[in-house]
């Protein structure tokens, strides 16, 4: 997977970001990810109110202080593919995620710096 850009929390905003070789913007409270593969918007970042299934990225958990958008199922999109996989911060404990990438918080303020579109994730079982 390749990383597209960060979504970051202003008021948590991590050390790593900026200047940045990725886009980079500030999560609003109106940002949420469409996860409904019926949708048009299937896997993309969407503004709230939004009608159909999704996830709100401006969490109350730190999980996505900061967000790395990768690359899983975006060009093209095929329904039910997969959405909303990201890089993240770990939960506590690091309980597993519903198929993301978490990573402790050191761990993403040493990778921020390094990712670009040139970056390759690989995942291996």
């Amino acid at each position: 997977m390749r990383p597209i850009r960060i979504l970051f929390r202003r008021d948590r905003r991590p050390s790593g970001i900026g200047p940045a070789r990725l886009p980079a913007a500030v999560i609003r409270q109106d940002f949420g990810w469409c996860d409904a593969p019926q949708s048009p918007s299937y896997n993309r970042l969407v503004r709230l109110p939004f009608a159909a299934s999704h996830e709100k990225m401006l969490r109350d958990d730190r999980l996505y202080d900061v967000c790395v958008v990768l690359d899983w199922n975006f060009l093209p999109r095929k329904r039910g593919g997969g959405s909303a996989i990201f890089l993240h911060v770990a939960r506590p404990g690091f309980e597993p995620t519903e198929g993301c990438i978490a990573v402790a918080p050191g761990t993403m303020a040493r990778l921020l710096p390094l990712l670009s579109r040139q970056t390759r994730i690989i995942v291996r079982r």
